[in-house]
């Protein structure tokens, strides 16, 4: 069965599931008694307040519901079950079967995921909604890992618009960050793109940030608010600058082997609870958003406004226009955005 044919490649879920490397996953006796029930897992580098978390618990039960009990799902929050980099590795050979991952650390199994992740391509959440919801676009890509890496990319979803914390001072133009080792996540182009920006590129997993910070091993991060706030970097880094570099997805990954082990009717049945499970993620992040800021905010925080982004979109332009140009896949897909971005301009 060509898992394209069922996948619904632009939509949104949050979940996990848990399969063993045979596709079966761990069991135990179902909660109608009726026979052995699939656990699945998902792996999340994130808290339990986070808005995806929720929405995956939500899943979890109706998940259960519309498989009269053969599936539930435990969800680790909190990086419980490694880094992301550790995660995807363990999903490609069938140990953890389902995750969320930041769209940088895909770039090390396709390159051409890059485009997503490239700085200040997206001009607004709607444009970038647009492009992740275009099946046709997305088909290739989405599925380009099932042969090498047993991976199946199941949705992209919002994950926020990033910007640059500091524990040093706002960061209004790209000399403010000069000298300052700012984590970003663990790929090529997220090193290049902050280095660009002025800054010197410290790469590393999202659980090792608090503690670099704290012992001025990093001087700061780039993330969006949620995270800034949910992990309490606002305590340490207290200056939040709106530098609007990226607006990369998060994806729902599952394990092709594990999608390909659950009969027909349960794998229809799995495939349609996602598209509701996007529109819950993707409305509890924008509240989430506000609630982070607040909260920030009452610690004492700064957000800082007055940014010249146009001085850092000048400085990493190259960046971008060289990872585009690198083949006709990705020249479509940028040209898709270019489209989206003139139909749904920045507000």
């Amino acid at each position: 069965m060509k898992l394209s044919k069922v996948i619904l490649a632009g939509t949104v879920g949050l979940v996990s599931l848990s399969m063993a490397a045979c596709g079966g996953g761990s069991s135990s006796g179902d909660s109608s008694g009726g026979g052995q029930q699939t656990v699945f897992k998902l792996a999340f580098n994130q808290t339990e307040e986070h808005p995806q978390y929720l929405a995956a618990v939500e899943l979890g039960k109706k998940l259960e519901e519309a498989t009269d009990g053969r599936y539930s799902i435990k969800v680790y929050p909190n990086e419980q079950l490694g880094t992301q980099t550790d995660v995807v590795q363990n999903l490609s050979n069938g140990t953890v079967e389902m995750m969320y991952i930041g769209g940088p650390v895909m770039e090390g199994f396709n390159k051409d995921f890059i485009v997503y992740n490239l700085p200040y391509v997206f001009d607004s959440i709607e444009a970038q909604q647009e492009v992740f919801r275009d099946q046709e676009l997305n088909d290739e890509l989405f599925h380009s890992l099932e042969a090498s890496k047993n991976i199946t990319v199941l949705a992209a979803l919002h994950a926020g618009v990033r910007n640059v914390y500091s524990s040093k001072g706002p960061v209004r133009e790209p000399s403010d960050l000069s000298g300052q080792k700012i984590r970003v996540q663990q790929s090529d182009s997220q090193v290049k793109m902050i280095e660009l920006m002025g800054a010197v590129a410290s790469p590393m997993g999202q659980g090792d940030v608090y503690s670099a910070l704290q012992t001025g091993v990093l001087d700061g991060a780039e993330n969006n608010e949620t995270v800034y706030d949910s992990l309490k970097h606002d305590e340490i880094a207290k200056y939040y600058s709106y530098t609007k570099h990226l607006m990369i997805p998060d994806y729902l990954l599952i394990s092709s082997k594990a999608l390909e082990g659950m009969d027909d009717a349960d794998r229809e049945a799995f495939l349609a609870l996602i598209p509701d499970t996007q529109d819950m993620a993707d409305t509890g992040f924008l509240d989430f958003v506000e609630e982070s800021k607040a909260n920030a905010e009452s610690l004492g925080a700064e957000f800082v406004e007055d940014v010249d982004t146009a001085a850092f979109k000048e400085l990493v332009q190259p960046l971008v226009d060289e990872s585009v140009n690198e083949n006709d896949a990705r020249k479509a897909l940028y040209a898709a955005i270019q489209e989206a971005n003139a139909a749904h301009p920045a507000s």
